[in-house]
């Protein structure tokens, strides 16, 4: 588990603040304080990733309101004691079908809509595998927390066809993953939703 350094840690505690006094705070010049500690926190981070400006803007200082961690689902499917998996376009990595949770949709919902537009698969989600803070368990370490929900589900229909996100779909033993997209899922993830599918007494991990 990857620890987030001491210099990602003060300038995340910095965009928190100033996120929050932004959307509380009234007095005008209390506002312009706080767009600069905003506009600060944003160099400090460009400074450690090396990220774009424009990048820094989307994924670090894109929030308004109180800051709360984002939300990923990703969907567990099992055939044949194989884990389906789908292959980012982009990245040629592997992954769980998931994504970030849309704004009008449960978790449970988002999990169904992820696996049917990555991988052409009609799901239902059955059993609540784990429920994690992405930065304890993949990397790289990201500035924004991100609050994994994993689902362990039932396929029911589909076939895959290539999109914009996934080109590749396929069936996968534990001891024969492909090239793996860490930031999305880890082997030991991965390992878990195994442990789950053959648990009928599972209890949800969390933390």
């Amino acid at each position: 588990m990857e620890e987030i350094d001491q210099f990602t840690k003060w300038a995340t505690n910095l965009q928190s603040i100033a996120q929050a006094g932004l959307h509380y705070g009234k007095d005008v010049f209390d506002r312009e304080r706080y767009e600069q500690v905003r506009k600060i926190a944003g160099e400090m981070m460009q400074a450690k990733t090396g990220l774009p400006k424009e990048q820094i803007k989307t994924l670090f200082l894109g929030d308004e309101g109180y800051q709360t961690p984002k939300i990923e689902t990703r969907a567990a499917i099992f055939k044949d004691d194989k884990i389906l998996l789908v292959r980012e376009r982009m990245a040629q990595e592997w992954s769980l079908p998931g994504g970030w949770n849309d704004y009008d949709q449960t978790t449970a919902q988002n999990c169904v809509k992820e696996a049917r537009e990555e991988s052409g698969r009609i799901v239902k989600p059955v059993k609540l595998i784990a429920v994690q803070d992405r930065n304890r368990h993949n990397k790289p370490v990201l500035a924004t927390h991100v609050t994994k929900v994993l689902y362990l589900c039932k396929e029911i229909s589909g076939e895959f066809v290539p999109n914009d996100e996934t080109d590749a779909c396929d069936y996968f033993a534990l001891d024969n993953l492909p090239k793996l997209s860490l930031d999305r899922n880890t082997k030991e993830q991965i390992e878990l939703c195994f442990k789950a599918s053959k648990d009928p007494n599972w209890e949800t991990v969390f933390e």
